[in-house]
């Protein structure tokens, strides 16, 4: 594994949300983390790939009939 590793704090700060959301991925185990002595790291690609995953983007307008 390549890259960059993250602290909790980092990761938070790039999603815009508290420390606690990304605590919360890792306990649950929705994102990939590193153990590094009794730290918690998360790789930047993990970080990347995990914002692609959840990423929706938005439905272009239907040509045609104009709905009433």
């Amino acid at each position: 594994m390549s890259g960059r590793l993250l602290t909790v704090e980092q990761v938070a700060e790039r999603l815009g949300t508290s420390v606690r959301f990304p605590r919360r991925l890792i306990s649950e185990r929705r994102i990939t983390f590193v153990h590094v002595g009794r730290h918690v790291r998360i790789p930047e690609r993990e970080l990347e790939d995990f914002i692609a995953l959840h990423t929706t983007n938005p439905i272009s307008r239907r040509r045609g009939r104009a709905v009433a």
